[in-house]
């Protein structure tokens, strides 16, 4: 495909990653699994699920679900959910409460919206990041057709949201504070740890632009979608190879430089096989193909072609089913494209999304570094994202004693105004990093999606070919493809999952 993206991430610290263990909740509704009760609107079905043999079928209108017990902590929430038709759109609002009594109060911790136009099954993420014993509810609402949910899984929360919501508590402990007293000591402490925790924050930063800046380079993804893209050339079948063969037979010289001229964006198989054959150049080529051998095979041109009694005994017996095998072929090659065409648009859209992130990400970050003393430079940057941990650990210190030492000297002044508006700022340096974990939850949802997707559209079902060596030449490199993709899916799951 056109954009090489990279799934096979590798697993830094723990600060970004999930904590270990076993997940808070996990749900695929199958009979004896039941984690959640439903209120109104939703029913299991058989019919169509995402993995096992049951899943939640939510009708239009609105529907809602609540876990059966309160979870401990409530982390990451990951499902799944498969729109009815195209015109499809639905929103789940999640809430979580420490009580379902009648009276009790629900608290919306988080909003999934998606519009209309896929069909497929779609992986939502989303940062909970409550440490407190609540249940959760599903509020879901959809237009135009029902929603399919499958595979609901909450994990615990990570401990890079854990030390952002102790430096909100340090924070407005320290304003609190100040209203009652101005002991410097008192103070102090607080300063010291607000700190080593703002510095700890370069980690979690770090490592999600090491995940962005390594999305270009995985081989075995870049091996899975060379295969899947030989699968879309029509130079990979027998059956147009021979359509080729067949028609240069009867075609004059003229006639064969334009045949040779048509085929050649597709390219040799060996050197062309990162290049996708999208719909709009099988398009732009499939009509013209056809008209080409239908005048080609045209009595009037092959009897006036200097050509063999043989060979002219060979178009009059055989042109009409040489066309009509070209016409099967091509319209079953279209589907194969339709397919590829559809994943490679999902690959740019999340190539796109992840430039995005990493240049916002990069501009955070050093904006990060000049709150707390630091110059804008290329070189703290450097020192931020180097391979060597006493680097990183050297700048992580001085940033926590530029923070420390700022606050204090503040006080220290009994400057009020200028120690208040310091913590607000540094609060809302803090407060940014919730938008880039929840569009990093956004990327991973996406690639989730897409290796589902890419997984699917390489099922030995989805064989759009008739003639046994068409099948057959796609089934090989689908095998590949196959071993490739699952090799991939498996380095992000260690990642990510």
């Amino acid at each position: 495909m056109r954009m090489l993206f990279a799934l096979g991430f590798s697993l830094f610290a723990s600060s970004v990653a999930a904590m270990p263990g076993e997940p808070i909740l996990a749900s695929n509704f199958e009979q004896n699994e039941q984690q959640f009760n439903i209120l109104s609107g939703c029913s299991l079905q058989k019919d169509v699920v995402k993995s096992g043999i049951q899943a939640l079928s939510c009708g239009r209108g609105s529907s809602s679900l609540i876990s059966r017990q309160p979870l401990a902590e409530l982390g990451l929430l990951e499902l799944w959910v498969k729109p009815e038709n195209a015109y499809t759109s639905y929103r789940i609002n999640i809430l979580t409460s420490a009580s379902i009594r009648i009276d009790s109060v629900w608290q919306q911790v988080g909003l999934i919206e998606t519009q209309a136009g896929s069909t497929d099954f779609i992986a939502h993420r989303i940062s909970i990041d409550d440490p407190g014993r609540k249940y959760i509810r599903l509020d879901i609402e959809s237009s135009n057709g029902a929603v399919v949910i499958d595979d609901v899984v909450v994990d615990r929360i990570l401990l890079d949201t854990a030390l952002q919501k102790n430096e909100q508590k340090i924070i407005s402990g320290i304003l609190d504070q100040l209203k009652q007293n101005r002991n410097y000591e008192v103070q102090a402490e607080s300063f010291r740890t607000l700190g080593k925790n703002y510095a700890a924050q370069l980690e979690s930063q770090r490592q999600y632009l090491e995940y962005a800046n390594a999305i270009y380079s995985s081989i075995t993804f870049v091996l899975a979608s060379s295969e899947r893209n030989k699968m879309s050339n029509p130079m990979a079948y027998a059956s147009f190879r021979t359509i080729l063969a067949d028609t240069k037979r009867v075609a004059s010289p003229l006639q064969q430089a334009r045949l040779n001229s048509m085929v050649k964006p597709f390219g040799d198989l060996v050197t062309a096989t990162l290049n996708v054959v999208s719909a709009g150049t099988y398009s732009a080529f499939a009509e013209p193909f056809k008209s080409f051998l239908a005048a080609t095979f045209d009595k009037s041109n092959y009897e006036n072609a200097d050509l063999s009694r043989k060979d002219r005994k060979f178009a009059e017996e055989n042109g009409l089913k040489i066309y009509e095998n070209a016409e099967r072929f091509l319209s079953e090659l279209e589907r194969e494209l339709v397919q590829v065409s559809t994943l490679d648009q999902d690959l740019q859209q999340m190539a796109k999304m992840v430039e995005l992130f990493r240049k916002d990400l990069d501009k955070h970050l050093r904006n990060y570094l000049q709150h707390a003393g630091l110059a804008r430079t290329q070189e703290n940057y450097g020192r931020v994202m180097s391979k060597e941990e006493s680097i990183r650990a050297n700048i992580m210190d001085e940033v926590a004693l530029n923070v420390t030492n700022k606050a204090q000297s503040y006080l220290a002044s009994e400057n009020n105004t200028e120690l208040v508006q310091y913590l607000l700022k540094t609060r809302e340096q803090l407060e940014a990093l919730q938008e880039f974990k929840e569009r990093f939850n956004q990327i991973t949802a996406s690639s989730i999606t897409f290796y589902e997707k890419f997984e699917r559209s390489v099922a030995p079902e989805q064989n759009p070919f008739t003639d046994a060596k068409d099948k057959a030449a796609w089934e090989q490199h689908a095998k590949k493809a196959r071993t490739y993709i699952q090799q991939s899916k498996e380095a992000f799951s260690k990642a990510y999952m």
